[in-house]
C-alpha cells in the first residue's frame, strides 16, 4: 500500500504536533529503595511510578527493569529482558492528576 505525499506530510505533522505536546524520556532507571521506575523528562521533570501499576510490566521483577532503552524521539521506553514497551503519553496522560 503506498501513501500520498498529503498523508505523509499529515502525519509528519501529527508527529510534530506529538512531540510538541508531550515531553520526551531522556533517562530511566529503577531505584530499588522506592521501588520506581524513575523517568526524567526533557522539561526538568520527573516522574517516579510503581512497575505494577504499568500495564506489561505488572509481573516484572526489578533485574527485568534494568537496562530499558529510550526510543529516539523519547516517546517510548522498551524493556528488552521482558520484552515490554511503554508508550510515555499514554502514561503521562494516565499519571496526571485530575
Amino acid at each position: 500500500m503506498d501513501i500520498t505525499d498529503s498523508e505523509f506530510e499529515a502525519a509528519n505533522r501529527r508527529g510534530a504536533e506529538m512531540l510538541a505536546k508531550f515531553p520526551a524520556a531522556v533517562a530511566v532507571r529503577y531505584d530499588s529503595a522506592s521501588a520506581r521506575l524513575i523517568i526524567l523528562l526533557s522539561n526538568g521533570q520527573h516522574i517516579a511510578v510503581a512497575p505494577p501499576a504499568i500495564r506489561g510490566l505488572e509481573k516484572a521483577q526489578p533485574e527485568d527493569l534494568i537496562d530499558a532503552q529510550i526510543s529516539p524521539y523519547g516517546q517510548g521506553i522498551y524493556f528488552p529482558k521482558i520484552d515490554a514497551d511503554i508508550y510515555l503519553p499514554a502514561l503521562l496522560l494516565s499519571t496526571a492528576s485530575p
